[in-house]
Formats: C-alpha cells, structure tokens, sequence
C-alpha cells in the first residue's frame, strides 16, 4: 500500500511537471491555477502515506520542505529563478521529500546521494542546475560556428570595452540573431542596448534580460539597424525555460539518482 501512495506522488508530479514545461514553453507563463491543485493533492497524499506507515519522518518532511522553500525563494528573490519555477520546487518538495526508493532503485550504481534520502527535492534541482549548463556548451559552440562562417567580430563598436565576464556571460546563454527575428518572436529576449543620447551610439550589453521594457529595447535596436548605426545582428537570448530542465532533473534523478553526486564522486576517485 505504500508504493500505492509513492506511485501517486511520482504521476502526480511528473503530470503537473509536464504541463507546466509545455504551457512555460508556448507563451512563458504557467497558471497559478497549476500549482494550486499540484500542492494540496502533493501534501495530502505525502502526510497519508506518512502517517500511516512512516510517522517518525514527519519531523524530516518537514525539514525537506523547509530547505527547499528557503532556496526557492533566495533563487526567486535572487533573480536566479522565475516565480513558476520557485513554486514547482516548493510543490516537489511537496509531493517527494524523500527518493522514492521503494518505487525505483537508480540504475547507476551509488547513485544515490545522502542528500537525496533527506531532501530529495535539492538532487532534483542539482540535476537541472547541471543540465541547464550544460545547454552553455551549445551555446558556445553555435557562437564559434557563426563568427567562422560569417568572419565577423562576436562583439562590434563599443560592445568590444564591455567586461570579460559579461561577454562570457553573453556567450554561453545567447547568439547572435537578426533583429527582424528577435522583433518577431516575442519569447526572444535582446541580450543588448542602444544609447543614442551622445554623440557616438553606444551598444551596451545586457547581462539578465527582463520582460519588462523588451519591447522598447527591441523597437531602439531596430531603429538603431534601419538607420545604419548598428549591423543587423544583435545578440539576443531564446529564455529556455528552467522547467523544462527541472522536469528532466526529476526524471533522470528517479531512473538514474544524483548526478552532480556521481561526478564529485568520480572526481575525487570515490
């Protein structure tokens, strides 16, 4: 009866997950409405099956979720994470504080982590963290791709004095892309600016792209294009939304345990 209440919480949650990842995908936002019905049915079913069958982890339920509420909202405050990805963590930590190892045994040996016995939701979220970088790579390499190909300078006029780490920043989360596109598609966000209040334009780069004010920032660089001020390529970000890698995260993390903890173990030769 006890795998019953594990199962529930596993397709509760991968159901919720996968809806949140396709509607963040499609227009960028999730309904409230989501985590709403996600985080009532998640507590319910996590303190039934506790209560019935394992009431001593109470305390420890508690724990996970705290730890995890507490880095969701840094993340959220930090600008590190949005507010649907904040909530869907708090909701995991929610519906599977513990690994579900009654239900999947990872196939990797030593694969699981204290931290995924204690606070499952933190290997989760270590999974997707590891995936989303590893997005940086391709990032890279599109950006060596385009600069071989067109034999163009990645950073032109006054984006060449910007800082070391904000043009690394700039390379491994976005790609150069005509403005008529980044005009066109409204989930592209600009990854620069333009300030034409001096004499010479000045392009600026734009380290954490926001919703607010896209539009303008997009209407300047068109106009700074048509004029003939700046090159019709700008850099521009596609904003892959961190759902889509949280999702994964706890797919992987269920089938295959923790993986940033089989990489510290592999380097440290454990």
């Amino acid at each position: 009866m006890q795998e019953i209440f594990a199962a529930a919480q596993i397709t509760l949650s991968l159901g919720i997950l996968l809806y949140a990842s396709w509607s963040d995908y499609k227009t960028r936002e999730v309904s409230n409405r989501v985590w709403a019905v996600y985080a009532p049915i998640a507590l319910a079913l996590s303190l039934a099956g506790l209560l019935l069958y394992e009431p001593s982890q109470l305390p420890f339920y508690g724990l996970s979720f705290g730890v995890t509420a507490g880095l969701a909202l840094l993340l959220f405050y930090a600008g590190g994470f949005g507010g649907a990805d904040s909530k869907a963590l708090m909701c995991i930590a929610l519906a599977l504080p513990f690994a579900p190892l009654a239900l999947f045994t990872p196939l990797l040996a030593g694969a699981v982590s204290p931290t995924s016995q204690v606070i499952f939701p933190i290997t989760i979220f270590g999974n997707a963290v590891l995936f989303a970088a590893a997005s940086a790579i391709y990032m890279v390499l599109r950006n060596v791709v385009w600069h071989k190909k067109t034999k163009t300078k990645m950073f032109q006029g006054t984006l060449a004095s910007e800082s070391i780490g904000k043009k690394f920043l700039v390379l491994i989360t976005g790609y150069k892309m005509s403005v008529a596109k980044v005009k066109a598609k409204w989930h592209i966000f600009p990854m620069e600016d333009v300030d034409d209040c001096q004499v010479t334009l000045k392009r600026k780069l734009l380290v954490v792209p926001h919703d607010e004010g896209r539009d303008k920032i997009v209407e300047r660089l068109s106009d700074a294009s048509e004029a003939g001020k700046i090159d019709a390529y700008v850099w521009a970000t596609p904003g892959l939304p961190m759902l889509i890698f949280v999702t994964l995260g706890l797919v992987v993390a269920l089938l295959f345990g923790d993986v940033v903890w089989l990489l510290v173990r592999f380097v440290l030769g454990a």
